[in-house]
């Protein structure tokens, strides 16, 4: 059974697609089977495999509205290992479409079951929202990553996150527990960078990842040529950071 992540900040712009995208990638390169569901109806994880969103017959908003199998929506993408359950802005009604379905909050979870022993690892990337396709998210994860910028307001609403999350352990997922939390858009020759990392290490003890992602001009380059970073530019410090995230990420789960 593969182990399931929500890669989850309801704050915009933290750099959870580019982690989504970039980290499934590495531990596929690594060897793993990754599959990564991309519930946000932007669909950048989608186009940042090189996948045309506009040309896609099934996506996660048939999934999440019960109109297909999992199993015919899945979509074996260029990088090694991995594949990706696309997205696309059909998922935007989605929620007013099942708002009063019977256990609206578990039809992810259900879907993921059928073909979780197929993978190691599975990642969802949420959309900038605590809704209710996030709802359908947390409570088929086993964990959540949350990725933080090291910019001014970090911590604006993670509070919130915290709380909701919470809630979902209270009545849906009691088992559901914080993976780590990823520091992104790292410059550490700012002094305002430094007190960040401190403020999150403080509002998360023993949980944030030693990796750091720096800014990298090769990170925001990739999306637009359909590519993981590391098969875009290999050598480049965003692609180190994201295989030496990968590196990390497997040590915590032993």
């Amino acid at each position: 059974m593969a182990k399931i992540i929500s890669v989850v900040n309801q704050k915009g712009g933290v750099g959870k697609t580019t982690t989504a995208v970039n980290l499934s990638a590495a531990l596929g390169q690594l060897g793993h089977r990754v599959l990564l569901v991309d519930i946000d109806p932007q669909g950048n994880s989608t186009s940042g495999f090189g996948i045309n969103k506009r040309a896609i017959s099934l996506s996660s908003y048939e999934i999440i509205t019960n109109q297909a199998n999992i199993e015919d929506a899945i979509v074996e993408t260029s990088a090694e290992n991995v594949w990706i359950l696309p997205s696309n802005m059909n998922l935007a009604g989605a929620e007013i479409e099942i708002i009063e379905v019977e256990k609206r909050e578990s039809i992810l979870k259900t879907a993921l079951l059928k073909i979780s022993d197929r993978f190691d690892y599975i990642f969802i990337d949420c959309p900038p929202s605590l809704g209710l396709i996030t709802l359908n998210s947390l409570c088929a994860s086993d964990t959540f990553l949350v990725p933080i910028q090291c910019e001014y307001y970090a911590l604006e609403g993670l509070s919130q996150l915290m709380s909701t999350v919470r809630q979902i352990k209270r009545r849906y997922n009691p088992y559901l527990e914080l993976e780590s939390v990823l520091l992104t858009m790292y410059d550490g020759r700012l002094n305002l960078t430094q007190q960040v990392v401190a403020e999150v290490k403080k509002f998360f003890p023993n949980k944030v990842f030693a990796t750091v992602i720096p800014r990298n001009v090769r990170l925001s380059e990739a999306p637009s040529f359909g590519q993981p970073v590391i098969y875009y530019d290999r050598r480049s410090q965003g692609a180190e950071s994201y295989i030496r995230l990968a590196q990390e990420f497997l040590s915590k789960q032993k």
